[in-house]
């Protein structure tokens, strides 16, 4: 077996072992990169010089005794996070050129773990889309069926986890954009509670919806990342302070007398039948293994569309407002007054969705139109949040699919807007909740695409998430599988 293929944790006990060293490792996933990155498209950014001497960094402090919980592993991140040590760009031509002065929180954290970060990841510009085609430089390719969507925001990370391209990655989520690209691809993606962690030097797309989370090989992996990431942040001011506990714990087998919540209203029309049957069949396996499933209502769940393509667009009219052609972002050349920097500079730097949400967001906040969508919009997100609070009273637990449909060619939806925002109607509600979320795979379809189940609980409880997802993985027994991209021995 190569070395890439091995999940993060099996990687680790090789390294604290004395079997392999982070520079075998790391030689192993470079060599995978370059494989098989033609074809998954997942990098926007790499480093291989710089990996390599953070490996040989690596393996002196174990040869010292020392080190944190990741020391030695290869790791990317989504480039929607701040690193000194690569440009940030979002995706975007606005910040091609933009290499920030400091990193994010967590990519201090994942440093400090002595993770080595070899890249950056492909996304959808800004985290705006459920593709990852409006990246304006690279489009990933699900590395399960060439030429179909690796979801987005998050696609790069979800992409180069599937495809053995690194042992983790981190990705973001405002409105599913690690959950749904790590169903499509058959991995494990987890949304925190919103203030677990920290969202300092996360370029935002929209402030109170964003959170940054792992994307793992399986639910071992995403217990220890998620150990490693969470924590309070003072330079975040929606931080929390309250106890990380460690999530490798909540590990435990059975899942006797936790209760399970399926809400009516995410197996109606639109949802693909293969999927319906796949994850049916995982809710057959987590009540195999004790758990109690009764059917519950989140009543306004038909509205979470509306509600999050009002509150996302308003907030990141706002929060892109700062790309105005003067400081640090893309300006063009050709303009002749100020008025011009900022209407060419934006015009020629945002691709078309970016542009689209500005718009939305802008109409919704101005004069005579707040009270109307935007105020109406936050009344409304307060009774879908009143909605799981019920449910969370009588269950632990809520799951459901991820997306209506597994993965779908390049292309398809490209032209739809509407359809691609009601593709996400599944995963906006733990945004807009700001509860936990997590996507674990179960199944596959006929023709062998990957299916993920959804499990959402309340404030906090990811160790729920972690347990029960943990025994779905044992039982479904298909952790071990992998596309066909590639040589996989």
């Amino acid at each position: 077996m190569e070395y890439y293929s091995l999940t993060l944790c099996e990687a680790l006990r090789l390294l604290e072992s004395g079997e392999t060293t982070s520079v075998a490792l790391t030689q192993s996933v470079l060599s995978r990169i370059e494989s098989v990155e033609s074809s998954v498209k997942a990098y926007l950014n790499i480093d291989k010089e710089r990996a390599i001497q953070q490996a040989e960094r690596a393996d002196d402090l174990r040869s010292q005794g020392k080190g944190g919980p990741l020391c030695g592993i290869p790791l990317a991140v989504k480039d929607v996070l701040c690193t000194a040590d690569f440009p940030t760009t979002c995706g975007s031509r606005i910040l091609e050129h933009f290499t920030p002065p400091y990193n994010a929180t967590v990519i201090e954290k994942l440093q400090k773990a002595g993770a080595i970060i070899i890249g950056k990841l492909s996304m959808d510009e800004f985290a705006m889309g459920s593709t990852n085609e409006n990246c304006a430089f690279t489009v990933p390719e699900n590395p399960w069926r060439q030429g179909y969507v690796a979801g987005g925001s998050s696609g790069g990370s979800a992409a180069a986890v599937a495809a053995d391209e690194c042992f983790a990655a981190l990705g973001s989520d405002t409105g599913g954009s690690v959950r749904q690209p790590a169903s499509l691809c058959g991995v494990v993606g987890m949304k925190p509670t919103y203030g677990r962690v920290s969202r300092y030097g996360l370029v935002a797309f929209a402030s109170s919806l964003d959170q940054v989370g792992p994307l793992t090989k399986d639910v071992r992996d995403c217990a220890l990342m998620m150990n490693v990431i969470s924590g309070y942040d003072e330079l975040d001011s929606t931080s929390i302070n309250t106890s990380v506990p460690d999530y490798t714990l909540a590990l435990e087998r059975g899942l006797q007398g936790m209760r399970i919540g399926v809400p009516k209203e995410y197996f109606g029309d639109g949802l693909d039948s293969e999927v319906e049957a796949v994850v049916r069949k995982g809710i057959a396996m987590l009540e195999e293994m004790g758990a109690e499933v009764k059917e519950v209502t989140l009543p306004h769940t038909e509205y979470c569309v509306a509600v999050y393509y009002l509150i996302a667009p308003a907030e990141a009219s706002s929060n892109l407002a700062r790309y105005d052609g003067v400081r640090y972002s893309y300006r063009d050349t050709d303009a002749e007054s100020l008025l011009d920097v900022y209407k060419q500079s934006r015009s020629k730097g945002f691709g078309d969705e970016v542009k689209r949400r500005i718009l939305i967001g802008t109409y919704a906040l101005s004069a005579g139109y707040y009270d109307a969508y935007y105020k109406k919009a936050s009344q409304v997100r307060t009774l879908i949040k009143q909605d799981f609070e019920k449910v969370f009273q009588e269950c632990d637990l809520i799951v459901s699919p991820v997306n209506p449909g597994p993965a779908w060619p390049l292309g398809e939806k490209s032209d739809d807007p509407l359809a691609m925002y009601l593709s996400d109607i599944l995963t906006l509600s733990a945004n807009l909740a700001g509860i936990p979320g997590l996507s674990v795979p179960c199944g596959f379809t006929t023709s062998g695409l990957p299916v993920g189940m959804q499990m959402q609980a309340a404030h906090f409880n990811e160790e729920v998430l972690l347990k029960a997802a943990y025994n779905l993985e044992q039982l479904a027994g298909i952790v071990n599988q992998k596309p066909a991209i590639g040589e996989n021995k």
